[in-house]
């Protein structure tokens, strides 16, 4: 007999706090020393928090968007609102927000893919930058970037399970589903994307079993996504990336949950390389491919897939010891065309690829 659920089992990832002497830090998980270790680090440096971003230790969109809405706190917080009130400038205000813009652009540009951690970083400068025109000295705009964030980490909650309530709806009872990459909580402040749609359909006695991708080269389906459900008890199946199809063909599959990092406004999405094979997958066995993303990864400034920028990551995450003559090619990310996929799931609701609404 199956173990019950147990989401009190999952940390949470990322979540602004103050130290004994009020100044703001972020803890958060890092994610590289999973699943041996489950490490949490605490700064109040934000340049610790662009490094803790380039270096996966806080990956997955939602988590990257908070992370970077904290960063600017940090700066805010424990850098900006001091240096305001002693340079000569004329004001606070104006001295602050001049120092911000290069700070934001710096950890805006930590990833380039995941559209969440620029959103992140314009939510909190554009909080600042209100904060600023209403009168506000440096010190109290940097408490409310503060709350700012905090607001972040409440409503990513609150978001993740909207995304599983509407989600669940789509499985029926004994779903055996497959995921790639981990877009559980740990990618999340709390809940998770695509894992948030297998804990609300788990709660309702739907889920017989999850498969999760290895996920090559970094392997965050084999460190993070089985680890994660083997702490919320959900039945779990670690798979190589390249048995997806004969677990496809063997019709052990019922559907597919995968997150996103960024949706172009036509339904074309980028996700974790490997996420388009899948879906070409999918297709060809008949089996439904679902995203799941908040609609703060919809970048309506994009009509289509071709302009979404993918990041290349080191060499030596696919081959360890350089070889003479042999060269890497290492994309984090694919783009799934729009018409490989089923549906996406958002807050609020289940839509057609090309009828997004956001």
């Amino acid at each position: 007999m199956s173990q019950p659920l147990c989401l009190e089992n999952l940390p949470r990832t990322v979540e602004l706090e103050r130290d004994g002497d009020g100044r703001p830090r972020l803890a958060y998980i890092d994610q590289r020393r999973l699943p041996g270790e489950l490490a949490f680090e605490r700064t109040g440096d934000w340049r610790v928090v662009v490094d803790a971003v380039k270096s996966l230790a806080v990956r997955g969109a939602p988590a990257l968007g908070i992370a970077g809405a904290a960063a600017v706190a940090l700066w805010a917080g424990n850098v900006g609102a001091a240096r305001a009130t002693s340079r000569g400038c004329a004001g606070e205000g104006p001295c602050f927000l001049e120092e911000l813009g290069p700070v934001a652009d710096e950890v805006a540009a930590a990833r380039p893919t995941a559209v969440n951690l620029a959103w992140g970083v314009r939510r909190a400068v554009a909080r600042a930058r209100r904060a600023v025109a209403s009168g506000a000295p440096s010190a109290l705009v940097a408490d409310e970037l503060f709350d700012e964030v905090k607001h972040m980490e409440a409503e990513d909650e609150a978001v993740n399970r909207a995304i599983g309530a509407h989600g669940a709806e789509l499985l029926a009872p004994g779903s055996r589903i497959l995921t790639h990459c981990n877009a559980g909580s740990l990618g999340t402040a709390f809940y998770g994307t695509a894992l948030g749609i297998v804990y609300a359909a788990a709660a309702q006695g739907k889920v017989e079993r999850v498969y999760a991708d290895e996920t090559r080269p970094v392997g965050q389906g084999a460190r993070l996504t089985a680890w994660e459900l083997s702490r919320a008890n959900v039945p779990c199946t670690l798979i190589c990336d390249d048995m997806a199809a004969s677990l496809m063909a063997a019709g052990r599959v019922d559907a597919v949950l995968v997150g996103a990092d960024r949706i172009a406004a036509n339904g074309d999405a980028a996700n974790k390389i490997g996420t388009y094979g899948v879906a070409v997958l999918a297709r060809h066995h008949g089996i439904p491919f679902y995203m799941a993303a908040p609609t703060s990864t919809i970048d309506p400034t994009l009509p289509d897939g071709s302009g979404i920028p993918i990041e290349e990551r080191d060499p030596a995450e696919v081959l360890p010891q350089p070889l003479p003559g042999v060269e890497v090619w290492n994309p984090a990310f694919d783009v799934t065309p729009a018409a490989l996929i089923t549906r996406i799931v958002t807050e609020r609701g289940v839509f057609e690829p090309g009828k997004l609404v956001y």
